[in-house]
């Protein structure tokens, strides 16, 4: 999501291309695929290139997080 200048508003919503979260910060840009995009997570870039190479249900951990 980017916000206007001053804060007051929502000037776009920005969304991730592989799962459609919205984008708070600045993102991840990659290329998968030779189609350059923003991704939420590492995760997601992995999983999206998993499926351009073929693999129909990629099986990947999830991200884990500190406590």
């Amino acid at each position: 999501m980017r916000l206007s200048r001053n804060g007051y508003y929502v000037e776009r919503y920005v969304k991730c291309d592989n799962c459609g979260v919205l984008i708070y910060d600045e993102g991840l840009s990659a290329t998968v695929a030779e189609q350059p995009g923003l991704y939420c997570s590492q995760w997601c870039i992995d999983w999206a290139d998993a499926r351009a190479r073929g693999i129909e249900q990629p099986r990947l951990p999830l991200p884990r997080t500190a406590r």
